[in-house]
C-alpha cells in the first residue's frame, strides 16, 4: 500500500459503525471503502476492531452514525490493532471517545509490529510511552511522533479511561508510504560490493542503513586496504561499534582495536536505522537518535579500502589486518553507500555486486516474548506434562537488568521438598530445599543482569538436578531419591498462599521467551485466551525491556547502572556526588575554603561548581591580606637558552596542573590575576630590530602572540623597565635591548588576567657568541572570588522596590539537570524569587507566606510542589539561604538550615524540562506577585548570575542591598550567622562549633584517660519525612539518611574513642582510633547485622599533630575528607537512618550496649589530647559543655580543661625538632595551657596599658563613640549567649544536614 505523501503527511481512515458494531459508512482520502475495511477486520482474537474517524478538515465527528470502540468487560488486556496492510511511515496519531457515550481513554500506550506478533512498545525521545488521551468523548487529541513509526500493525493499549463511564476510543493515523529495498542474511551470506579499480580512497563517506537482527553478534559492514587502512560496524553484545582506522600505524599492528560503541538492546528483531558520516578526520556516528562525534586517529584524512566492500559479514579472512567475525543474521534495508543504493544494485544483479546467498525479502521469525512486569506479583503458572523419559526438563530464554528475581519455582512429589530458580546477586542460583532449614545450592554465570538474553535449561535425570546457563558448564546437585515435579511457577509465585512457592526475595521482572517443559513448547497465546495455566502482570507479545542508560544522564563521568525501573549513577571518583552525579564535592575557590574556616595548603577547587568542568587541584595561599590561588606548571626552574634564531627559535609550551578550560574559568572568576617572569639577558634582545619584528614573545591562553613584558599595557612592545622609568639606557623600553654584554634583567609580572596564563614563551636571538637567556615562567596566581563580589567590598545583588519589577535574562538552559542557590532578605509576605516559562513546562521559586518557600515545576507530568516551612518568620528581613535541585532523578529545596526536601521522579515520565522565555528574577512576565526586599549570590548550575549590571538599567532595581550583612563576605565564618542590627551587626555563631565575634576562634578541650562530654538529645528525633499533598502523583517523595560531622583532634594514644553516636534502637555511630592508630569509622544501622567500618589509611593518626576530620553521608554515601589531602567516598550496605538518637559522646564511654569488641575496648581506653571545634549536625556538644554548665543536655565526666589545640599542635611540633621525643605533650595539657595563657595575658596587658597612656586624649574626645561601641559589644555578647540557648532549646526539632558547610555562611 503506497499513498502519495501530502505536505501534512497524512492518510485518513474513516470508518463509521452503529451501535451494535454494523458497518454503516468507510471513507478515505486515498483508498477505496473495500481497501480500507480490510484495515479494519478481526483480530487474531476474533475481537471486532472497531475505528472510528473524523473529518480532519472539520475536526467534528461524522453524524451519519454512532460508534467507536470498546471492549468487553471480561476482557483482561484490552486493545485496538489496525492493519495498515503494508510498511506505513507514521508521523502522528489522534484519538477521540466513543460517539454519544461516557466511555473514552485518558491514557495509552502505542505498540508497533512488523507481522502482528512480536510488538515493541514507541518511545518518545526521552523514554515516555505513555500518550496522553482524551478527557471526554468528542474533543480530538493530537500527537505528533517525534520519530515516525514504519510498521504494518499499530496496537493502542489503553491504560487509563473515565472513571464514570467504560473504555471507548476512535483513531485517525497520520502519515505516508513508505519504500524499502531489503535483503535477508542468513548469517552465512553477505554482498560484495566490488570498486571499478584496485583500491577506492574517500576523504568524505555516507553511509546509511536500517537493520533489524536475531543476534546479539555480528558484522553488518567491513573494508580494508593494504596500507592499515579499515573500516568495521559490527554488532557485538547487542551494541553497534564502529572501528575505523586512516593510516595510524598504531593502531595498523596493534591487536585491540578502538571501538566508538553506541546504541543497546539492538537484537530485539525490531528495525534499527544507522548513519555514519565523515569528512576528513572528523566523524558523525548515529544510531537511531543517538549521536557520538568524534575524530580520527592517526595522520592520514583518507579512507583508502581495497577492492570491495562487504555487508552481512566478512567472507573470507586473510588480508592483512583482517579479524574473522560472525556474520549478520536478520535484514538490513536501504543500504546507501555514499549515494549508491547497494541493494538495488544486487535486485538488478549489476556485476559490481556480488551476492552470497541472501534474498531480498526479510524472512520474520515466530520468537514471541512475554514480560513480567511487577517484581512483587507477576508470575505465570503451567501444569508440568509426564515426560516419557522420567523426571523433568524446562527450557527457556531470558534478559533483565534487575540482579535478583525468582526464575522458576516448583514443588517436588516428596514434600515438603521444592526447586527453586532465581537470579540472586546477577548469578543464576539452582535451590534444591530438602526440609524447613535445610538446602542445598549451585551457582553459575556472571552478571546474567546485562540485558542480554540468556538462554537456561534445568532437568532431572535419575538421582540428579542439572542446571545449564549458555555455554557454561553444567551444574548438578545430587538427589537421595527420584523426583518429579508438581505445578511450575515463572517468574515469581501467586499472592495467595500456594504450598511449595514463596518467593525469596523478588520475583523476575524482565522477559522470557522459548519457555518449553518436558520439550513441549509452550504456546503463550493459549494462556493469554485462558486454555492454558494461569497468570498475572504480563504483557505479551512483546519484550519491555527499556535501557534506562542510553543515554548516560550521570553527569561528570559518573558510572550509570540500572535496574528493570529505574537507573543509579556511581560518583566515585569524580568529585561530584547526588543523584546524577552533579554537585561538586569541593569548593569553587580558595576564598570559599578560607571563609569554611581552612588554612594554607592544597586543595581541590571547582571553578564552575556543578557545571561541566571538572575539579582540579591547586594550593591555597592563606597567609596573606589576600588569598591567593597558585596554579603550578611543568617548567618551573630557571631554563638557559642558547643557539636560537628567529627562523628556528627555541620554544616551550607550558603545560598547568589544570585543563585550559579550567584555567579559564579560574581567571574568569577571579577578581585579578598575575604571572612573573624573570627574564636574564646577555647579548640577547626582545624587541631591538631594524624592522620592529619582535625577537622574543609569549602566547597567551587564547593562542595569540603577546610582545609585551613585565606587567606593562597589552599590545605594546616594551618591558616594566620603561613604565619605571629606569632602563639601563633610556634609547631602549627594554634593559634586555641595550644588547650588552654584561647581563640584564628585564623581570616583570604579567597582569591583564585575561591574557593569562602564559602558554608558551618563543626565545630567538640567543645565536650569537657569547649570547644567551635565562627564564622562569612563575606559577599563575588569582585572588578574589569575582561571583561573590562585584568589587572588593560589594556583594553581587539587587534590591526591588517595586512589586511590578523584574531583572530578566536568557532562558535557563537547564533542561536535564539544574541547580538554583541565592540569599534574600524581606520584609513583605510574599513574593516571587524567580521564574522561567515554556510552552506548558515552567519552572518557580517564590516565598508564598511569611514562613513557606515553595519550588514548583512541570516537565510535562503535571506540576510538582516542594515547600519548606519556617517554624520562625522568613521575612525577618534577615538573610535566608535558598537552594533548589531539579535532576531526572529527584528535586531538593533547602532553605537555611531546615530539613531537606526531596522528591524522587517517576520512572517513565518526561524528563526534559522545555523553556522558551527568558528568566524572570524578582517577579514574573505578568508582572504581578512580585518580590520586595534584596536577593544575593543567586549561582545557577555553578554561574553566578551578574545581578547588579542589569539592575543598573532596570527601573524599581536597584544594584546591591543596604546593610552591613552585604557588605562583605568575610564577617562571619564557619557557619557563622551575620543578624543586621539597627546600628551594626551580630555574628550568631550558634550554629558553628566555634566561638567569638565572628566565629573564628577554636571552642577547645582537653581530655584525659577519665574525661567524657555527653550531650543528650531531649527528645528522640529522626531525619524528617516531608510530605507534600500538593506534590504530583507522578513523584514519590521520600526522606534520605544524612549525618554531617567535623572536629579536630590531637593525641598519641592509641586505641582511643574519639566520637560515639548511638540511637534508643541500638544503633551507633563510632569514630576511633584502632590500636595501631590508624582512623576507623562505624557504622551500625541494623541491629541484626553487623556494622560497616571503614579503615581510611592504615597509617597513624596518633602522632601528635592536628587532624581534621570531615565526615558527610548521604543515604548509602559516606564522603570523607582527611585533613587536605584525602578525600575518600564509602557506600554502606544500608540506607536506613539513625532512629531516635540518644546522645553524642566525646572520649570515654562506658555501658554501650550490643557494639563489637573494638569499639567497647576503644570507649573504655577514652581519649586523651585534645579535641576541637566539634560539629554533629547543629549539635556543637564541646561549646554546649563550655557556655552551659550545669544544663540537662550535657553530662561531663572527668576533668576537662578548656585549650587551644592549633597551640598545642605548634608548640608539640617545635618540642619534637628539638629532640625532645617519647613525650607525651598531652599529659599535662592544664598546666602548658597555663603557661601558654599567661604569657600572653601578661604581653596583651602591658601592651593595652602603653595604649591607653598614649590615647587617652584621643579616648576622651571620641567617649560618646566609645560609649556605643561597648553597647554593641555587649549587645553582641548577650545576643550570642541568648542566640545559643535559644538553639539548644530547638534541638528537639529534627535534623537536616543536606548541605556543605559553607552553604550556612550567611553574611
Amino acid at each position: 500500500m503506497h499513498l502519495k505523501c501530502k505536505p501534512n503527511g497524512v492518510f485518513t481512515l474513516h470508518i463509521i459503525l452503529d451501535d451494535r458494531g454494523g458497518l454503516v459508512h468507510i471513507a478515505s482520502n486515498r483508498k477505496t471503502s473495500d481497501q480500507l475495511y480490510r484495515l479494519s477486520r478481526l483480530n487474531t482474537d476474533h475481537k471486532l476492531i472497531q475505528t472510528l474517524h473524523w473529518r480532519k478538515a472539520e475536526s467534528k465527528p461524522f453524524t451519519e452514525g454512532a460508534g467507536g470502540w470498546s471492549p468487553q468487560a471480561t476482557d483482561r488486556q484490552p486493545w485496538m490493532q489496525l492493519d495498515l496492510k503494508d510498511r506505513m511511515e507514521v508521523t502522528a496519531i489522534a484519538t477521540q471517545g466513543r460517539y454519544g457515550s461516557s466511555d473514552w481513554v485518558s491514557g495509552y500506550l502505542l505498540l508497533f509490529s512488523d507481522t502482528g506478533r512480536a510488538w515493541k512498545q514507541y518511545r518518545e525521545e526521552d523514554g515516555v510511552g505513555r500518550f496522553v488521551g482524551n478527557v471526554n468523548p468528542n474533543d480530538v487529541v493530537h500527537h505528533k511522533l517525534s520519530h515516525s513509526i514504519r510498521s504494518r500493525f499499530l496496537r493502542f493499549v489503553p491504560l487509563d479511561w473515565n472513571p464514570s463511564g467504560w473504555v471507548g476510543l476512535r483513531v485517525e493515523v497520520y502519515g505516508c508510504a513508505y519504500k524499502s529495498d531489503v535483503t535477508d542474511f542468513d548469517g552465512r551470506s553477505s554482498l560484495l560490493y566490488r570498486f571499478n579499480q584496485k583500491s577506492m580512497s574517500t576523504v568524505k563517506d555516507v553511509i546509511s542503513l536500517r537493520f533489524k537482527s536475531r543476534q546479539a553478534e555480528g558484522v553488518l559492514l567491513h573494508g580494508e586496504g593494504q596500507r592499515g587502512d579499515y573500516i568495521t560496524l559490527e554488532l557485538h553484545r547487542g551494541r553497534l561499534a564502529l572501528y575505523l582506522n586512516l593510516d595510524d600505524t598504531r593502531l595498523r599492528f596493534s591487536s585491540g582495536r578502538v571501538a566508538v560503541t553506541l546504541g543497546s538492546l539492538l537484537d530485539d528483531q525490531h528495525w534499527h536505522s544507522v548513519l555514519i558520516e565523515r569528512f576528513n578526520k572528523q566523524v558523525n556516528f548515529t544510531v537511531d537518535s543517538h549521536t557520538e562525534h568524534f575524530r580520527t586517529k592517526g595522520e592520514g584524512v583518507s579512507l583508502e579500502v581495497d577492492y570491495e566492500l562487504s555487508f552481512g559479514g566478512i567472507p573470507l579472512p586473510g588480508k592483512p589486518g583482517t579479524f574473522l567475525r560472525k556474520n549478520f543474521h536478520g535484514c538490513i534495508e536501504n543500504l546507501y553507500y555514499n549515494g549508491i543504493n547497494v541493494i538495488d544494485l544486487a535486485k538488478r544483479r549489476k556485476p559490481q555486486i556480488y551476492s552470497g546467498n541472501v534474498t531480498f525479502s526479510c524472512s520474520e521469525p515466530q520468537l514471541v516474548s512475554t514480560t513480567f512486569l511487577s517484581s512483587s506479583s507477576s508470575f505465570l503458572s503451567l501444569r508440568a506434562t509426564a515426560s516419557s523419559l522420567g523426571g523433568f526438563a524446562v527450557r527457556f530464554r531470558f534478559r533483565t537488568w534487575n540482579p535478583d528475581g525468582l526464575l522458576l519455582s516448583t514443588r517436588l512429589a516428596l514434600e515438603p521438598q521444592r526447586l527453586e530458580l532465581q537470579i540472586s546477586n546477577s548469578r543464576l542460583r539452582l535451590t534444591h530445599h530438602t526440609s524447613a532449614q535445610q538446602k542445598e545450592e549451585v551457582s553459575t554465570g556472571h552478571r546474567v543482569n546485562d540485558g542480554l538474553w540468556h538462554s537456561v535449561s534445568l532437568s532431572s535425570r535419575g538421582l540428579q538436578v542439572t542446571m545449564t546457563l549458555d555455554n557454561e558448564p553444567p551444574s548438578t546437585i545430587d538427589l537421595e531419591d527420584h523426583m518429579e515435579a508438581g505445578d511450575l511457577y515463572f517468574g515469581g509465585c501467586p499472592s495467595v498462599n500456594v504450598a511449595g512457592c514463596v518467593n525469596p526475595t523478588l520475583a523476575f521482572q524482565g522477559c522470557m521467551r522459548l519457555i518449553s517443559v518436558n520439550s513441549q513448547p509452550i504456546d503463550l497465546n493459549l494462556l493469554r485466551q485462558g486454555r492454558l495455566g494461569n497468570y498475572r502482570e504480563l504483557q505479551f507479545n512483546t519484550c519491555g525491556i527499556h535501557d534506562r542508560c542510553l543515554p548516560n544522564f550521570c553527569e561528570h563521568a559518573g558510572q550509570c547502572s540500572q535496574s528493570w525501573s529505574t537507573f543509579y549513577c556511581d560518583c566515585s571518583g569524580t568529585g561530584y556526588n547526588g543523584a546524577t552525579c552533579h554537585n561538586s564535592i569541593y569548593e569553587v575557590s580558595c576564598e570559599a575554603y578560607r571563609l569554611a574556616g581552612s588554612s594554607s595548603g592544597y586543595f581541590s577547587i571547582d571553578p564552575d561548581g556543578s557545571g561541566p568542568l571538572g575539579p582540579t587541584k591547586v594550593y591555597c595561599n592563606m597567609t596573606e591580606d589576600k588569598v591567593w590561588t597558585v596554579v603550578t606548571h611543568n617548567s618551573t626552574d630557571p631554563i638557559r637558552v642558547q643557539g636560537s634564531t628567529l627562523q628556528k627559535p627555541y620554544i616551550m609550551k607550558f603545560n598547568y596542573s589544570a585543563s585550559p578550560e579550567q584555567l579559564i574559568a579560574l581567571v574568569a572568576g577571579s577578581e585579578q590575576c598575575q604571572q612573573e617572569v624573570t627574564y636574564s639577558c646577555r647579548k640577547s634582545r626582545l624587541f631591538n630590530t631594524r624592522d620592529g619584528t619582535p625577537l622574543s614573545w609569549w602566547v597567551d591562553q587564547a593562542g595569540e602572540r603577546r610582545t609585551y613584558w613585565g606587567g606593562f599595557l597589552p599590545g605594546v612592545q616594551q618591558c616594566s623597565c620603561s613604565l619605571e622609568e629606569n632602563c639601563i639606557d633610556m634609547n631602549y623600553f627594554c634593559n634586555c635591548d641595550a644588547d650588552t654584554d654584561s647581563w640584564a634583567n628585564d623581570t616583570g609580572v604579567l597582569s591583564y588576567k585575561e591574557h593569562l596564563p602564559v602558554s608558551e614563551i618563543v626565545i630567538g636571538d640567543t645565536n650569537r657568541t657569547f649570547s644567551e637567556a635565562l627564564y622562569r615562567i612563575g606559577p599563575l596566581r588569582c585572588y578574589g572570588d569575582s561571583r561573590q563580589n562585584v568589587d572588593e567590598s560589594t556583594w553581587n545583588a539587587a534590591s526591588f522596590y517595586q512589586e511590578s519589577s523584574y531583572l530578566h535574562f536568557p532562558t535557563l538552559q537547564t533542561e536535564l539537570s539544574a541547580d538554583l542557590s541565592f540569599y534574600f532578605k524581606t520584609s513583605a509576605p510574599s513574593g516571587v524569587f524567580l521564574e522561567n516559562l515554556g510552552l506548558k513546562d515552567f519552572i518557580r521559586l517564590e516565598l508564598s507566606s511569611p514562613s513557606v518557600v515553595t519550588f514548583s515545576f512541570d516537565v510535562g507530568n503535571g506540576p510538582v510542589i516542594l515547600a519548606v516551612k519556617s517554624h520562625v518568620p522568613l521575612n525577618d528581613r534577615q538573610w535566608h539561604y535558598v537552594r533548589a535541585e531539579r535532576s531526572v532523578k529527584e528535586a531538593s529545596l533547602q532553605v537555611d538550615q531546615l530539613p531537606l526536601r526531596f522528591l524522587e521522579a517517576p520512572s517513565d515520565g518526561h524528563l526534559r524540562l522545555r523553556l522558551n522565555s527568558q528568566l524572570f528574577v524578582g517577579g514574573t512576565a505578568a508582572r504581578q506577585r512580585g518580590f520586595l526586599g534584596c536577593i544575593r549570590t543567586l549561582t545557577i548550575n555553578g554561574v553566578t548570575v551578574n545581578l547588579e549590571e542589569r539592575a543598573k538599567m532596570t527601573p524599581g532595581v536597584s544594584p546591591g542591598c543596604p546593610g552591613h550583612c552585604s557588605s562583605s563576605s568575610s564577617l562571619c565564618h564557619n557557619r557563622g550567622r551575620c543578624v543586621e542590627k539597627n546600628s551594626g551587626y551580630v555574628c550568631d555563631c550558634s550554629q558553628s562549633a566555634y566561638g567569638g565575634s565572628s566565629c573564628t576562634e577554636e571552642v577547645s578541650v582537653s581530655f584525659d584517660r577519665e574525661s567524657s562530654v555527653t550531650y543528650t538529645f531531649q527528645e528522640p528525633f529522626s531525619v524528617m519525612q516531608n510530605r507534600s499533598s500538593q506534590a504530583s502523583s507522578w513523584y514519590r517523595e521520600s526522606s534520605r539518611a544524612r549525618e554531617n560531622m567535623a572536629f579536630s583532634f590531637m593525641t598519641t594514644q592509641s586505641p582511643a574513642m574519639l566520637l560515639t553516636v548511638s540511637t534508643f534502637s541500638q544503633q551507633y555511630i563510632a569514630v576511633i582510633l584502632a590500636r595501631n592508630g590508624s582512623l576507623q569509622i562505624w557504622y551500625h544501622l541494623h541491629v541484626d547485622r553487623r556494622p560497616d567500618v571503614f579503615s581510611p589509611r592504615p597509617s597513624s593518626l596518633a602522632d601528635g599533630r592536628l587532624h581534621r576530620i570531615r565526615l558527610h553521608r548521604e543515604g548509602r554515601y559516606i564522603y570523607l575528607q582527611i585533613d587536605k589531602d584525602m578525600n575518600l567516598k564509602y557506600s554502606l550496605t544500608s540506607e536506613a537512618e539513625l532512629i531516635s538518637i540518644k546522645s553524642l559522646a566525646l572520649g570515654k564511654v562506658t555501658g554501650l550496649e550490643a557494639v563489637s569488641e573494638d569499639v567497647m575496648w576503644a570507649g573504655s581506653k577514652g581519649f586523651i589530647g585534645c579535641l576541637s571545634s566539634v560539629q554533629f549536625n547543629r549539635v556543637a556538644p564541646l561549646k554546649a559543655a563550655l557556655l552551659n554548665h550545669g544544663s540537662s543536655l550535657v553530662s561531663i565526666r572527668g576533668q576537662l580543661v578548656e585549650s587551644n589545640c592549633g597551640l598545642l599542635a605548634d608548640s608539640a611540633i617545635l618540642h619534637s625538632q628539638s629532640g625532645k621525643e617519647g613525650k607525651e605533650p598531652l599529659r599535662n595539657a592544664s598546666q602548658s595551657n597555663s603557661a601558654v595563657i599567661g604569657g600572653v595575658v601578661t604581653t596583651v596587658v602591658f601592651i593595652t596599658l602603653c595604649a591607653v597612656a598614649v590615647m587617652t586624649r584621643f579616648l576622651y574626645r571620641h567617649r560618646q563613640g566609645r560609649t556605643d561601641a561597648s553597647v554593641t559589644e555587649k549587645e553582641h555578647r548577650h545576643n550570642l549567649e541568648t542566640a545559643y540557648r535559644r538553639e539548644t532549646a530547638y534541638q528537639v526539632r529534627p535534623v537536616s544536614d543536606a548541605i556543605k558547610e559553607h552553604f550556612v555562611v550567611t553574611n
